[in-house]
């Protein structure tokens, strides 16, 4: 059996959708995979995104938001951000990676004027689907040429 791949997803705020993507990437390919998160300004883990993983049967609950700098020690096989500022604030990691981008919607910005708690759910549930596809095309996308 190959080598399991280390994979960075990368964000802003490392609180929503980095998160997501390493929860999802970890119940999907963890046979396969050594996800990892973080963000290039750091907050903290956001409740909401720990709800609705749950929801979808992933516990997200045990991950922390960390600064890029925490990870510094680990080669990684692939770097993916999951939103525009964080790939356009990406640093340059050494090695062979591979880089890969895909613009998700922030939920938390999406949700700032819901009228209630129900309604706020709704942006963070969407984007939650859309990042389930997304890793279930890793980890070809990362070992596919480029």
């Amino acid at each position: 059996m190959p080598a399991k791949l280390n994979v960075l997803f990368l964000c802003t705020g490392n609180s929503c959708r980095s998160q997501m993507a390493e929860g999802w990437a970890r119940a999907i390919h963890g046979a396969r995979l050594n996800p990892y998160s973080a963000g290039t300004r750091f907050r903290c883990l956001d409740p909401r995104a720990v709800l609705v993983m749950r929801e979808a049967g992933v516990d997200i609950s045990g991950q922390r938001a960390k600064p890029l700098e925490a990870l510094k020690d680990i080669e990684f096989d692939g770097v993916v951000t999951v939103c525009d500022r964080a790939n356009e604030n990406c640093p340059v990691f050494p090695g062979t990676m591979k880089r890969l981008h895909r613009d998700f919607d922030d939920p938390p910005q999406l949700a700032a004027n819901a009228a209630s708690d129900l309604e706020a759910l709704g942006p963070y549930r969407r984007v939650r689907d859309e990042i389930r596809a997304y890793v279930a095309t890793l980890p070809e996308s990362l070992t596919a040429p480029n």
